[in-house]
Order: structure tokens, then sequence, then C-alpha cells
């Protein structure tokens, strides 16, 4: 497995791998923005940044629904492309016997469907929020928030749709063979909904570890790309499940 990874590794390079990984890169700084503290931000007018200022205030009752949706959407990009590229460099492997594929379509295909995915978290967030669940940061106030999720994420885990997702996200070649003449575009849409299928609990616990919390961000990121690894995946998977409903459960004491 080592010796195949470093071979993809290898293999990606380019202005579009440059540019791919020059745009999760920009992801995560705009988050790390989004997440300094009130006095950092007061010390940047010094500079006259008013837009990085306000850009940042992602608040729900001070941003409003479409900058949460652009804090999902910038979230989503530099948590999922990451786990997706041993994907995109099993397409860009196969379009070097077919000149006319667009590596470009598969990515905004697969960023297409997290970002109708964040356009529903940001929704739930400001929900959340109104109802006193979740702090202006996102993460939960609430005990029982945060047991269903875990425990919902947790479930998850053993389920046979998050099997069946995570079959096709760890053999790529099969899957882009299997669909390969529909075109980049539509296979980067389907590549998206897999991961969705993969992935969508564990980022929903976002609102337990906290929307604007980068070291979780980040803890989950690499979580999420190691469980798509077709030889560690598969150890990680079910003992993540066992971990998340003991936590679930451990929390759920508290209540009693």
């Amino acid at each position: 497995m080592k010796t195949l990874l470093a071979q993809k590794i290898r293999l990606m390079h380019g202005w579009h791998w440059l540019g791919l990984f020059s745009g999760i890169l920009a992801c995560w700084l705009v988050l790390y923005l989004m997440a300094v503290p009130q006095e950092m931000r007061d010390f940047s007018r010094v500079y006259g940044a008013d837009f990085w200022r306000d850009l940042c205030t992602m608040t729900p009752d001070a941003a409003g629904y479409l900058r949460v949706v652009l804090m999902w959407a910038l979230m989503s990009a530099a948590m999922m492309a990451p786990t997706a590229l041993p994907a995109f460099a099993t397409y860009d492997d196969l379009s070097h016997a077919a000149p006319d594929t667009r590596f470009w379509d598969l990515v905004g295909g697969y960023l297409l469907v997290w970002f109708v995915f964040s356009l529903v978290a940001a929704g739930l967030q400001m929900l959340l929020f109104g109802l006193g669940l979740i702090s202006a940061f996102g993460d939960s106030l609430s005990a029982g928030l945060s047991a269903g999720l875990l425990l919902i994420a947790g479930l998850y885990q053993f389920s046979d749709a998050k099997e069946a997702c995570l079959s096709k996200c760890r053999r790529p070649l099969v899957f882009f063979m299997q669909h390969w003449d529909e075109g980049a575009f539509r296979n980067g849409l389907r590549l998206g909904l897999v991961c969705l299928g993969c992935c969508w609990a564990l980022m929903l616990l976002a609102f337990v570890g906290g929307v604007m919390n980068v070291a979780f961000m980040g803890l989950a990121t690499l979580i999420m790309a190691f469980e798509k690894l077709p030889d560690l995946g598969r150890y990680l998977t079910r003992p993540l499940g066992v971990v998340l409903l003991g936590w679930s459960a451990w929390i759920g004491l508290t209540l009693i």
C-alpha cells in the first residue's frame, strides 16, 4: 500500500494539481481567519482589514444565512477535497489515455455535491442556534444534542450504506471504469454523492466539536481520509463507531 501511495503522490504534478492544492490551502487559511479570536480581529483593523473583519464575523446572528453557507462551503472543500485525492489521482491517471477528459469538471462536480450539503448544514446551524442548542460558534450547548449526534454517527459506522459507499471510495479505479462514459462532471457528482454517503454523519459532529474549531476539523479530515484508504480504512471504521457510541453513552449518563 505504501508503495502504491508513494507512486500516486509522485504522479501529482502539473498546474491542475498545483491549483487544487492551492485551493485547499486557501480554504484552510480562510477558515483559520474565521476562527481568530475577537481581539485579533480588532487588532487587524489597525491595518484597515475591514473586509476580513466582516468576513470573519461568522456567528449566525451577525453573519446571516449566506455567510454561514460560505463558511460551510469553505469547510467542506477544505475537509473533503483532501479525502478524495486518491480518487482524483486515479482519474488523472486514466485521463492520460483519453485526452478529452477534464480534471476540473470532475473536481467541480464533486464540490457541487458538498456545496448542496453546505446549504443544508447552514440551515441546520441557524435552526439549532435559534433554538439555543448550539453557541454562536457552532458547538453544542445541549448534552442531549451531543449524545444524539454521536449516537447517529456511531450507529452509521456499522450500517450497510456506509460500507457500500466506502467500498466505492476505496476502489476508485473500479468506480470510474463503471461510469467512465458519463463524463468527468457526472463522475464528479457520483464521487461526491458516494463521499457524502461516507461522511455526512461525521461532518455533522462539527456541532459537537465546534463548527469553528480548526483543530477538530483537522482531526476529522485525517480520520475521514484514513477511512477511505483500502488497507487501513477497514481497521478504522468499526472501532471508530465503538468510540462514538461510547462517547454518546458517557454523555447520556450525565443526563440521568
